[in-house]
């Protein structure tokens, strides 16, 4: 499946129906008073939450959303139906931002969320709506009300405990591919990995979501390389597991390049937990190893965990690590997963209109 992680659409909910002007008719009644229904209320645009989803890629086919008109009032006071709503299908960890794309409408975190988007226009009154002492047959109705339009940005920031962050070719794809059932595309040059991947990671009975996005390079900030478009995805998480290759001359220095950058992001990068660790260590003899193990932990102020994905070096160690940062950063001592048996509510915006 193609990631996609930011989408422009247009949305219209359905205007209102016109209100009906018509006149009761019956045998023997010369003058049976005004009838006309009012008409019925224009659909709703909607955004939902849903299951299975973790791209924004159906809305590069597909970019423009419109609910149906309310039906027009009737005879014999009869009302027009409401139009057909419209639903837009999103991932978990989905923004909804106006066309500026930097005032936020809603944050999208829980599996079954709904927020109304924009409300269908009202239907107008029909001429029985009208009827007063002073005016026994109006022969007016009214039409109904517009539907609101606007133009709209989705943007996917995807919902994961723990983010994978390095150097390109740092073994973060064979981390996640190791610990998980993910699949991401592994290779020997850098920027194999193009787009966020996701995995599921148990360790001693407990379940945590990992996120594998595209290595960082000096001036990412800036868009350097694949730049950091893709770090608004780790925002979210609530540690970071910082890989540096034992196959970098200086992993000091290579340390210090990627956390220069997550600082330079900013979005509450700086500040998050942080587990350091030398990857592809099955590459080094020990004392090559002892040597670049010392640097980093000059580099970073703390031993970093010494991992090797290929020979299954130390990953028990590292997801108990990242395990217990979870935990311990969770309310009441859970994991950061969502809870699924949680009721969830319907979030609207607001609009009073019946």
């Amino acid at each position: 499946m193609k990631f996609l992680d930011e989408a422009k659409v247009y949305i219209k909910s359905g205007d209102g129906g016109a209100g009906a002007v018509s006149f009761r008719r019956e045998k023997f009644i010369e003058f049976g008073g005004p009838d006309g229904g009012d008409g019925g209320r224009g659909g709703d645009v909607w955004v939902e939450v849903v299951n299975g989803l973790n791209t924004l890629i159906d809305f590069r086919f597909q970019q423009h959303f419109k609910a149906s008109i309310g039906q027009h009032g009737m005879g014999k006071t009869r009302t027009g139906a409401k139009g057909s709503d419209v639903v837009l299908k999103v991932p978990v960890g989905t923004q909804i931002f106006e066309e500026d794309n930097e005032t936020l409408i809603v944050d999208l975190t829980k599996e079954g969320q709904r927020f109304r988007l924009a409300a269908g226009g009202n239907g107008g009154f029909g001429n029985a709506y009208f009827k007063s002492s002073t005016n026994q047959a109006p022969t007016h109705a009214n039409p109904g009300l517009a539907g609101e339009e606007k133009t709209i940005w989705l943007r996917l920031k995807l919902i994961a405990d723990a983010g994978l962050v390095g150097l390109p070719n740092a073994g973060k794809s064979t981390f996640l591919a190791t610990v998980t059932r993910a699949r991401p595309k592994i290779a020997n040059y850098p920027f194999t990995t193009l787009h966020p991947n996701l995995g599921v990671a148990t360790i001693d009975g407990r379940e945590f979501v990992l996120a594998d996005i595209p290595g960082l390079i000096e001036g990412a900030h800036e868009g350097v390389g694949i730049g950091d478009r893709f770090l608004g995805h780790v925002e979210r998480t609530r540690v970071l597991l910082h890989l540096v290759s034992a196959q970098e001359e200086k992993v000091g220095q290579a340390y210090k390049t990627v956390k220069a950058e997550l600082n330079a992001y900013g979005g509450g990068l700086t500040d998050k937990r942080e587990i350091v660790a030398l990857s592809q260590i099955d590459v080094l003899d020990e004392k090559e190893l002892k040597k670049k193990a010392k640097e980093l932990e000059k580099a970073c102020g703390r031993p970093p965990l010494l991992l090797s994905a290929a020979a299954h070096i130390g990953m028990t160690e590292a997801l108990r690590a990242l395990r217990d940062v979870i935990v311990d950063a969770s309310e009441g001592g859970e994991t950061a997963l969502p809870d699924r048996s949680m009721p969830i509510e319907e979030l609207e915006d607001g609009d009073d209109r019946l």
